[in-house]
């Protein structure tokens, strides 16, 4: 969840002023959370809180009616109806905002079907649906592999084993959804706020990256719709590596007290089930 929002702050100043520069300021003047994270928020205050995701996703996007960067056209005009109705958008906003679901559910299927229930009130498209599945299903991938697990105690040539294993399964995961996606041609700084072109990019770039850092730096100066890619590839980029403290903590200035509410229940949680593997072993 973290590392989604982390990635949308990082690129929020770019989206529209695109960088190519891999050494951009991160955490820089004219920063701050977009829709993206309030998104992000909303899903995970819903799994939490036991609300319906539409419910929680419209209380969150009224309660900040203008963030940065603004709300998509289609997007802003289900947020401001009286009467909400999914509107079969593959936008890649259903793919920037499932995060939390491949986190706050263990089992597989369970998360593939709490992604599609999230994509449902606006992106109910075959294609927004998929990109809402694909990305969570390589974020539990990352969280539940040997590598993600045990790469704290490992170095060296386990390490390396562990994480080889993982990337190679991740792989064979994308491809399931977009069978090209690592052998497309992606041009820089071309704007496409689809899932069909957002979500195997990121995928891509996910495979590029060898730390967390560098997966934002490599989404970001990519160009495009540097927040968003930015979000989806932080979200994978969290479960496989981690995130750095000096960035959780610099990203967790740029929100509210409500929203940094949501995620310190979000970070107790998966606490616990930390707590409760360690103790069924």
């Amino acid at each position: 969840m973290l590392g989604a929002i982390i990635g949308d702050i990082a690129g929020s100043k770019y989206e529209f002023n695109n960088t190519f520069d891999y050494d951009f300021e991160m955490f820089g003047e004219g920063c701050d959370f977009t829709d993206d994270t309030i998104c992000t928020v909303a899903i995970a205050d819903a799994i939490q809180n036991g609300r319906n995701y539409q419910e929680s996703l419209l209380d969150w996007c009224r309660r900040y009616p203008s963030p940065k960067g603004a709300y998509g056209g289609r997007f802003a005009g289900w947020i401001r109806s009286l009467d909400p109705q999914p509107y079969n958008s593959f936008g890649n906003g259903s793919a920037m905002r499932v995060s939390p679901v491949a986190w706050l559910f263990d089992d597989l299927s369970q998360v593939l079907e709490e992604a599609e229930k999230t994509a449902l009130p606006t992106h109910n498209h075959p294609e927004g649906i998929k990109g809402a599945k694909a990305v969570a299903h390589a974020i539990w991938h990352f969280r539940k592999s040997k590598f993600s697990e045990e790469s704290k105690e490992c170095k060296g040539e386990k390490a390396k084993k562990y994480d080889d294993e993982a990337m190679k399964a991740f792989k064979n995961i994308a491809r399931s959804y977009y069978e090209d996606f690592d052998s497309r041609d992606y041009p820089k700084g071309k704007f496409d706020e689809t899932c069909m072109d957002a979500v195997p990019l990121s995928f891509y770039i996910l495979s590029k990256a060898t730390s967390f850092e560098d997966a934002i730096r490599l989404a970001i100066s990519h160009g495009g719709d540097s927040d968003t890619i930015g979000a989806i590839v932080g979200s994978i980029a969290e479960a496989r590596f981690g995130i750095p403290q000096e960035m959780k903590e610099k990203a967790l200035s740029y929100l509210p007290k409500d929203m940094t509410r949501i995620y310190q229940l979000f970070k107790a949680n998966n606490e616990i089930k930390k707590i409760d593997k360690k103790y069924k072993k």
